[in-house]
C-alpha cells in the first residue's frame, strides 16, 4: 500500500506492510515507512518480550527518538541514565552514544528515526537474541552508520 501523500490506518499490532520483523529481544512493526515520508522519517511499534537491549551505540547521520507506551526502561543518552515509563519520552541525537533496556517483558515502545536513511532494512535483517557480540551484527551495524562502543545495559545498571 503507497500512503505517500495520504492518510492510511495501520492497525495495532499490524505492520505497515504485513511483514512484522523480529530483532534482538523484539517485534517491529513498521508503522511509517522512508517511503511514506520520502526518506524524511521512520517510526516502529516495537514489542519487548524478553529482557535486554541494544548495545551502547550511536548514530552517525540519523536522530532517534524513543516513546515508551508499556513497561518501564533504562535509558543511558550520553552520560545520563535515565528510567522511563509509560507516556515519557527521550531524544537521542546523532553523535550521541545511547543504549535501553527494557526492565519487564512484555514492555512496548515507538522508535522513530529521522532521517529514515535505510533503517527498515537494518531491522530485516531480523538478527535475534545471541548476535549481539557476532561479527555479522557488527557489520549489519557499520553498513547503516551505527557505531558500537560499549555493551548493552546490564541487569546490575538497572538495579541502580
Amino acid at each position: 500500500m503507497d500512503m505517500q501523500g495520504t492518510a492510511g490506518k495501520i492497525d495495532f499490532g499490524q505492520d505497515r506492510f504485513g511483514e512484522p520483523t523480529r530483532f534482538l529481544n523484539g517485534r517491529f512493526d513498521c508503522k511509517v515507512s522512508a517511503k511514506d515520508t520520502n526518506g524524511a522519517f521512520l517510526i516502529f511499534d516495537t514489542f519487548r518480550d524478553s529482557l535486554g537491549g541494544p548495545p551502547l551505540h550511536y548514530h552517525e547521520l540519523q536522530d532517534e527518538w524513543f516513546m515508551v507506551l508499556e513497561g518501564s526502561f533504562l535509558f543511558q543518552v550520553g552520560d545520563s541514565m535515565l528510567r522511563l515509563g509509560p507516556g515519557d519520552s527521550i531524544f537521542g541525537p546523532r553523535m550521541v552514544p545511547h543504549a535501553f533496556r527494557n526492565l519487564v517483558a512484555p514492555a512496548r515502545m515507538l522508535i522513530a528515526y529521522s532521517p529514515a536513511l535505510r533503517m527498515e532494512e537494518f531491522f530485516r535483517a531480523g538478527l535475534g537474541p545471541g548476535t549481539a557480540a557476532s561479527a555479522e551484527f557488527e557489520a549489519l551495524h557499520r553498513a547503516h552508520n551505527i557505531i558500537n562502543v560499549g555493551p548493552p545495559l546490564s541487569a546490575e545498571q538497572a538495579k541502580l
